[in-house]
């Protein structure tokens, strides 16, 4: 595994794409927040990126686009929007979209209820899974992860009904504190679930994994939070990206450590790698 910090590498030509999943971005860890907006810095900074693809919980909680998008319908709530904590991300990454790169959303378990309308706002496109990435010769199966998880029968269940369109239309039609209050409720009865269940239970379970890249030669996906390299089939491997950790909180100056992924691409052939690669961010 490389390891790049801040993406700065010795050939930062060759980076075509980048793929992070599991920032969990809330304005209770600015920390993460700013290694995100360094990450996009960095992005700007790579001459030939073509896609940044965003694989799910991108957000530690998402609501609805209303959240947000409320903010730009009177232009007395000027000030809030300018000091919300979510404008500085939209900013960025408008200018990475105008820069050439194109920025792919996908929906993760905890951030569902993400719509097309707020992914407009900096030229982005929400795309679903399973999609396919082709690197190279190769076809690379992108999921967020958590359908894999197939063990633990109760999240299949809760997930099967979140994810229904009724239930969403039903969630997004609720006032917004009603919704605040809802998403409590269901944090704190998750933390309480996953204390008491096998490590292994919220782990991909092998048959799904293998069902699941069937038609791939490879699969790509976060949640699980434990990136590695794994033996899919004897000749199929399965890629995990990290989550967005801050390390050494109570130093001077913490860190902020991810595991994401890389398609690199020389000038000089057609050949296509992908790898996995630790992000380093030192806050100040």
């Amino acid at each position: 595994m490389q390891s790049f910090t801040h993406l700065i590498t010795t050939r930062p030509h060759e980076v075509r794409q980048v793929l992070i999943s599991d920032l969990h971005l809330s304005p209770q860890e600015p920390a993460l927040v700013q290694a995100f907006l360094a990450l996009l810095d960095d992005c700007l900074a790579l001459p030939a990126l073509k896609r940044l693809y965003i694989l799910g919980d991108w957000f530690e909680v998402w609501l609805g686009d209303d959240m947000y998008l409320s903010l730009l319908k009177e232009k007395r709530l000027e000030d809030e929007r300018q000091a919300h904590w979510l404008t500085p991300l939209i900013v960025k990454l408008k200018k990475l979209r105008v820069a050439g790169c194109e920025i792919l959303v996908m929906h993760g378990n905890r951030d569902f209820l993400l719509g097309q309308p707020f992914c407009n706002l900096f030229g982005g496109e929400l795309i679903y899974e399973p999609y396919n990435l082709i690197v190279g010769q190769q076809n690379y199966r992108l999921e967020h992860g958590d359908a894999l998880c197939t063990d633990d029968k109760k999240y299949q269940f809760f997930r099967k009904i979140m994810r229904n369109s009724l239930t969403q239309w039903y969630l997004l039609n609720k006032p917004l504190e009603k919704r605040l209050a809802i998403a409590d409720r269901m944090r704190q009865k998750s933390q309480k679930n996953n204390a008491n269940k096998a490590a292994h239970i919220m782990d991909v379970n092998d048959v799904a994994v293998r069902q699941a890249i069937t038609a791939s030669d490879a699969l790509l996906h976060g949640h699980t939070h434990r990136p590695d390299i794994h033996q899919a089939t004897t000749d199929k491997k399965r890629y995990v990206l990290g989550d967005w950790r801050l390390l050494d909180k109570n130093k001077r100056q913490p860190k902020v450590s991810a595991v994401i992924g890389a398609v690199t691409e020389n000038d000089d052939d057609d050949d296509a790698e992908f790898s996995l690669v630790e992000f380093t961010c030192n806050m100040i």
